[in-house]
Parts: C-alpha cells; sequence; structure tokens
C-alpha cells in the first residue's frame, strides 16, 4: 500500500495524511441524515469499529470471564486476583500485539508512520532510560491495579444491590442506547479531566510522565502517573449513579483501558496487504503530544472547536494555534508587570 497516495512528508521525514480531522456529523446544523448514517453504520465508522470490538468484548469477559454475582457479593481474595489477572492478559495481549507488530518485528516499516524516528531507548525522561521499560512499569504498576480496584468496587456494589440495576430482559432499548453511549461519555470525561491535568500544577507533577512520551507507541496510551490513572478510569462512577448493568461498567473500563492502544500507535493505518489496512484514527491525539495544547478529546462530540484547541492538522491551524499561544504568553507576560 503506497502512502503517498493518503497523504505526505516534509523535509524531516515527518508524515501527514492529506484528509484533514473532522468531527462526526452529530452536532451539525442543520441536521443531515444521510452522512450521520453513514458515520454511525460505515465500516470503520462509530459502531464498526473500535466501539463495537470493545463492547463485544466485554459481553465475552461477563458471559465466561466474570465469577458469578453470588461470589462477587462478598469481597475475597480469590476472585480479585482472578480480576487482576484476567486483565493484566488482556492489557498484555492488546498491547503487546500493537508493540510486537509495529515496534519489535516492523511488519510494515515506517510506512504510514506520523514520526520518522522510532522510539528511544536511552534517554533521561524516562525510568531505567528505556521508553517501552518505562511504559510498562507504570502500565503494569499503576494502570493495572487501579483499573481492577475500579472493576472490583463496581462489580461488588452491584451484586449487593447498592448501586441501581438495569436488567436488559426488562429495558432492552435503555440497555442498548447505553451501550451507544459508552463511547461518548467516555469521550466527554476524558477532556475534562485531560483539561484540568494540564493545569499547570498538576502537568508539572502528574499529567508529565504520559507527555513525556513526544513519540508515542501503543504501551505509552496507559503510562501515566498513578494520579491521572485515578483519574482516568474514574469514568466508570457514571454507572455507580445511572442504571446500570455489568456489561456497561465493563464496557467502560474495557474502553478506557484498551483504547490507548491504537490512539497511541503512532501509525496512521496498520496495513495487512496491498489493498488491506485499518485505520487507526489517532492523528488528533498525535498531534496532541506532538503540540502539547491542542486535541483533548477524541473527535466524537466537538469540544476541541467549541473551546478554541482544535488542530485538523492543516498548516492554516497550526498558524491558529501559534497565534493562540502567543497571544496567552503576552498575556501572561503583562500580569507580571
Amino acid at each position: 500500500m503506497d502512502e503517498s497516495a493518503f497523504g505526505s512528508r516534509d523535509r524531516r521525514g515527518h508524515w501527514k495524511p492529506f484528509k484533514r480531522i473532522s468531527y462526526a456529523p452529530l452536532f451539525v446544523w442543520p441536521f443531515r441524515p444521510l452522512p450521520f448514517l453513514k458515520w454511525l453504520f460505515g465500516m470503520q465508522g462509530y459502531i464498526f469499529s473500535w466501539n463495537l470490538l470493545f463492547a463485544s468484548l466485554s459481553v465475552v469477559l461477563w458471559l465466561f470471564l466474570t465469577p458469578s454475582m453470588e461470589t462477587m457479593s462478598t469481597l475475597s481474595v480469590g476472585w480479585i486476583a482472578f480480576i487482576f489477572g484476567r486483565n493484566a492478559v488482556l492489557m498484555l495481549a492488546w498491547f503487546g500485539a500493537f508493540h510486537i507488530r509495529l515496534y519489535v518485528k516492523r511488519t510494515q516499516g515506517g510506512q504510514f508512520k506520523y514520526n520518522p524516528n522510532w522510539q528511544t531507548q536511552k534517554s533521561a525522561s524516562h525510568l531505567f532510560g528505556s521508553q517501552t521499560v518505562d511504559n510498562l512499569i507504570w502500565c503494569f504498576g499503576s494502570g493495572l491495579p487501579i483499573w481492577t480496584a475500579y472493576e472490583v468496587a463496581t462489580l461488588w456494589m452491584i451484586a449487593n444491590g447498592y448501586i441501581p440495576y438495569l436488567d436488559f430482559e426488562e429495558s432492552p432499548v435503555a440497555f442498548a442506547a447505553l451501550i451507544l453511549l459508552i463511547p461518548m461519555m467516555r469521550e466527554f470525561h476524558f477532556y475534562c479531566i485531560h483539561r484540568l491535568i494540564h493545569w499547570p500544577p498538576l502537568y508539572r507533577t502528574v499529567h508529565k510522565v504520559h507527555h513525556a512520551n513526544v513519540n508515542p507507541g501503543p504501551w505509552s496510551g496507559l503510562s501515566m502517573h498513578p494520579v491521572e490513572h485515578l483519574l482516568y478510569f474514574s469514568s466508570v462512577f457514571v454507572h455507580w449513579i445511572i442504571p446500570s448493568h455489568p456489561i456497561h461498567a465493563l464496557n467502560q473500563l474495557v474502553h478506557a483501558g484498551l483504547s490507548p492502544g491504537p490512539d497511541h500507535t503512532g501509525f496512521d493505518k496498520i496495513v495487512f496487504s496491498e489493498k488491506s489496512a485499518i485505520d487507526t484514527h489517532c492523528f488528533a491525539h498525535y498531534l496532541h503530544h506532538k503540540y502539547f495544547e491542542v486535541n483533548y478529546a477524541d473527535g466524537i462530540i466537538p469540544l476541541d472547536k467549541w473551546f478554541g484547541t482544535f488542530h485538523d492538522g492543516s498548516d492554516e491551524a497550526e498558524k491558529a494555534m501559534n497565534a493562540r499561544l502567543k497571544k496567552r504568553a503576552a498575556r501572561m507576560a503583562a500580569s507580571r508587570t
């Protein structure tokens, strides 16, 4: 597959797609039903994309890889350790598959890779000087136990009737609607906490761990400070308030736990053959890692456009970003005098 048919490289070898980043046709007026339906049901659209995979995986986990409600009504080491081990295997298989294919075997070389350079293995910004080792330590040492703790607490409360329960047989439409809404709820929550941890005091003490990955790879996605993990996985709190089924809570956590993998590959496409490839849809977040103060959300809800932090990859957007940052620097300088 020829990458030059989809984008171009600058003099330093950085690749960017011809197609500019755009938002879903959800908040466009007048409403256009055909583009909306194409986005909703089209291949690699809203449903038939990573979202369907994460939702399906959540169903499988609930049916076959989660203890019974009776077991989970009492906190015990056995079933908690099982959930911990199951999540560890999920993380290792999911992030590891992207990492091995793209960064160890380098199956497609640098084709469709935004940054022509490979990850640093000798860097003072990372633990033990290795970006991969650093990422693995944060993922498994912090992300995995915090993900598991939120899941265990949620399942235990559902099993004991402490939080509202939504039964599929009684409310199939509400059940399905909530599944559809989870990616959007996740994005809204992510935008809010993401803006929060870019507040300078929190950025310097917390979020800089994640942004040490200027040239991200799959394991960079869940490489975060424990405080950021606590905030990030707290999106499951919505299911402590609204009536939900365990599948919804699992989907919320699986989406949060696994979606950073493709979002941080650093590749625009994963190529399987000359005519077959999967879009990662990660260019917007790659630009966030590159420029730090753009594209805080994931692209379903136009939050960045509403709040003036949107970057679509164009030269015009870069000029607008630089002008905005220059004005802000001038205001800060004026406030000091």
